[in-house]
Formats: C-alpha cells, structure tokens, sequence
C-alpha cells in the first residue's frame, strides 16, 4: 500500500544546491517509492551554532510502500553516499539532512525515528516549503499546517530562485 511521506532536505556545506539537487534524484530512484513532487529551494539561518553558513532547505513528497524504517535507511544511505558524517554535536553544519516529517497518517516515536518530526512545527524552513506541497495538509494529530504556519513567521527564511 502506496503512503504518502514528506521528507525535508537540507545542506549548508559542499555546495548545498547541488546537495539538495543529487538528493532529489537519488529520492526518484528509490524502489518502491516515487518522489511526487518538491518545493522550491529557501536559504535559511542555521539553528545551532551561528558561525556556520547559512541552509538550503526543501520539502519532496514521496509516495512509497517501503515501511518508515526501511526509509529511514535509505535516507541515511543517500546521506553517506553524499558525506554526510554524523557527529555528536547537533544541528551543526552538514552536507546533507535528510529527515522524515510525516509518514502519511502514522504517529511513530521510538529511539530511531519520530514522526511527525518533533520540532517541524517550530520551523519555518520546513513550514513553508511544505505548505507549497500541501497547504491544506492535517496532521495525525489533529493541527493543520495553516494553524502551524500561523504561529510560525517567516524569519530568516529566503525562497531562492529556480
């Protein structure tokens, strides 16, 4: 059974338009898995640290029968076949972020994966790309994207040109 899943996409080192270009295609071939459509790209101001560069961000929505693990592989494949390496410190700079959002109607919480992500209604970078996939989108928990958006300004947030 095909669900619909949205994955944001970020990058701030290695050239991160091109990281987030290379991500998209490596997410169209996934087996058993289709990417439907992607937001435009938006620079954003890096959480954490403050002297990294700044984010490219992005939302794809696929359209897949794997099960939210075995995507949770994937993602993290494609994310070491582009350099990722995972350190300790978090929301440090990166050649690529690859994160499961919502995974069609599923609330998931357990030590590998959280969906939907746990700090995506705080952020506008992953709000507004996603609002251009599915504006009238409902969580599983009940709140919609608009109600999210609401609360959510567009801070330090650029839509870059195609």
């Amino acid at each position: 059974m095909m669900e619909r899943v949205y994955v944001g996409l970020g990058s701030n080192l290695a050239e991160p338009l091109q990281q987030l270009r290379s991500a998209l295609a490596a997410l169209g071939e996934l087996p058993q898995t289709a990417l439907v459509a992607h937001s435009s790209f938006y620079a954003s101001d890096p959480l954490g640290p403050p002297d990294q560069p700044r984010y490219v961000n992005a939302v794809a929505a696929l359209d897949t029968e794997l099960q939210p693990w075995e995507l949770l592989d994937a993602l993290q494949r494609i994310e070491q076949e582009q350099g990722r390496v995972r350190k300790a410190e978090r929301w440090g700079p990166r050649t690529l972020d690859l994160d499961i959002l919502l995974f069609g109607a599923r609330l998931i919480d357990d030590e590998r994966l959280c969906v939907p992500h746990y700090h995506m209604h705080a952020r506008p970078f992953v709000l507004y790309p996603l609002a251009e996939l599915a504006a009238e989108l409902q969580l599983p928990d009940g709140r919609s994207l608009a109600t999210l958006l609401a609360a959510c300004p567009f801070t330090g947030l650029e839509r870059l040109p195609e």
